[in-house]
């Protein structure tokens, strides 16, 4: 039975300890191997000092070691926090200060990355580094600094008592405004996810699942959780250019991937003849333009295509079955199974057929809260009153923000955001963010970012600059500003520079809303 995250591969571990679990570069793990790194781990965790509840950040790219870490934090009745490789230095700190992680797995060049900012770290008290290089503490000497190694090394036991209603995981994602917000996981949400997904996907022991997508972004996450619960293979990749995706599809026979639709225009402009192992493919964090749906059924025969929609906040919302795609192209789909997925008004009475609303999810993948914000959780993580056989009760339910419509068949439709948030290769990006350091660029006095329509993004993201009296600035400038303190999908993708002041909207504020209409159609005219 699978009620705790670390349970995944605990029973298949059971059923078939020798079927290959994991696969990474030259290196295999069956699913007794990594059971037993897992086991090793977890008390290596305890011996550090770890309790439970205590967070585990994790700032790696795809590896053994990464995926080892999160198992092993929950069974040592930890929390691990899976931090985006792509991250700068600024951003790190934050989810590292925001969440109090006690311990930190990293690697030695992404500890010397960190090294001078880690000083002002007040919670954290080990550094476990999975590799080997030199000098990777030196100048460090607040920090317990572990190798890798030496964690297995341990015979310390504790008996850790933990239930599904725990929190196993705290998953950082933008909001639009601020710093990035900690989405507080239970072992339930992430077990609920997993067997939500296989159910619809189908998945079997016999799949091979090539997980491309960073570990840190929920929808990359699934591949494992998905994976792992029917008894699976994993083949983790850290890929340079799309053909060492295809490359790698053809290699290890791969029956399951998933990727963004900026990913996927990429790999569908390449040739895909012979990749006759692939079962299905999916889709999510945007819709996927239709010209490369039907590209790709075209190179793809055999595969099934599923288009999917979910926001972090409840995982997987709704995924629209491969039959539909020709009839409702645009479609988001129906609910996951054993989810619901309700359009509802501001005063949370139900839409009629065709009137937009708001996306509300109601079932086991609602996230616990926001990670200490109590003002923002009471806005997404709020009660729906339900009727059922007379019985009238009370849930807490996850309001996406999302502005849908539902047919007269059930089939939703994505119409917009109801916020600022930038939805851009598949993340959700705060202007506020980017924003916070264009005013740091000097002679910059007025800034602003905001989304526009993007065919292969989802959005563009487009910053507008003025100067101050009588100063010089140029693009450049700005972009190099962004790409030091930003991570790459962050980026503005277009830079404008004005001297007058930009418009305001009633409250005094600059009008974002007014800008981005004025911008709608930059990239559509831009790449025509």
């Amino acid at each position: 039975m699978v009620d705790l995250f670390h349970d995944l591969i605990r029973n298949s571990a059971e059923k078939k300890p020798q079927a290959q679990a994991l696969l990474y570069q030259n290196e295999v793990l069956t699913y007794a191997s990594l059971a037993q790194q897992i086991e090793r781990t977890a008390r290596g965790f305890n011996s550090l000092g770890l309790f439970r509840g205590d967070r585990i950040a994790i700032y790696l790219e795809k590896r053994l070691e990464n995926v080892i870490a999160m198992f092993a934090t929950t069974l040592a009745g930890g929390v691990f926090v899976p931090v985006n490789p792509g991250l700068k230095t600024d951003q790190v700190m934050h989810i590292l200060y925001d969440c109090g992680a006690r311990i930190l797995v990293t690697s030695a060049k992404r500890l010397e990355f960190l090294q001078d900012a880690l000083l002002n770290q007040a919670y954290l008290h080990t550094i476990v580094i999975v590799d080997d290089a030199n000098n990777e503490s030196r100048g460090i000497t607040n920090f317990q600094i572990v190798r890798w190694t030496e964690v297995h090394a341990t015979d310390v036991q504790r008996s850790v008592n933990v239930i599904d209603n725990d929190i196993a995981a705290i998953i950082y994602t933008s909001g639009s405004t601020g710093k990035p917000k900690g989405v507080v996981l239970s072992h339930r949400n992430l077990v609920a996810g997993a067997k939500s997904v296989a159910a619809y996907l189908h998945n079997h022991e016999e799949d091979r699942i090539l997980t491309v997508l960073p570990l840190s972004f929920d929808y990359g996450l699934s591949q494992l959780t998905t994976g792992f619960y029917v008894g699976a293979t994993n083949v983790l990749m850290n890929y340079l250019l799309p053909r060492d995706i295809l490359d790698h599809v053809n290699e290890y026979k791969i029956t399951g991937l998933a990727a963004v639709p900026s990913l996927w225009i990429q790999l569908a402009a390449l040739n895909w003849r012979g990749a006759e192992s692939l079962r299905y493919i999916t889709n999510s964090g945007g819709a996927m333009p239709t010209p490369i749906i039907q590209l790709l059924r075209t190179m793809l025969p055999k595969a099934k295509i599923y288009l999917m929609y979910g926001f972090t906040e409840a995982f997987r919302s709704t995924y629209l079955v491969p039959e539909e795609i020709d009839q409702r192209p645009n479609s988001i789909g129906k609910a996951i199974p054993n989810a619901e997925v309700l359009v509802l008004r501001q005063d949370g009475t139900a839409c009629e057929p065709e009137e937009p609303g708001e996306l509300v999810h109601r079932g086991a993948t609602v996230a616990m809260s926001y990670w200490n914000d109590r003002e923002k959780t009471a806005v997404t993580f709020k009660p729906i009153s339900l009727q059922q056989n007379g019985l009238s009760f009370h849930e807490i339910a996850a309001w996406s923000g999302d502005t849908v419509k539902m047919d007269t068949e059930g089939f939703l439709y994505f119409i917009g955001r109801r916020d600022d948030l930038i939805k851009s290769s598949g993340y959700r990006i705060s202007p506020t963010e980017i924003e916070e350091i264009l005013y740091d660029i000097e002679h910059i006095n007025e800034a602003v970012a905001f989304g526009v329509p993007h065919a292969a993004l989802g959005q563009g993201i487009v910053v507008i600059v003025t100067t101050k009296p009588g100063a010089i600035l140029n693009i450049d400038t700005v972009l190099q500003a962004c790409k030091n303190k930003l991570p790459v999908y962050m980026c503005p993708h277009h830079i404008e520079i004005r001297q007058s002041d930009l418009p305001k909207n009633s409250n005094g504020k600059i009008d974002r809303h007014r800008l981005a209409q004025e911008m709608q159609h930059f990239f559509t005219q831009s790449q025509s």
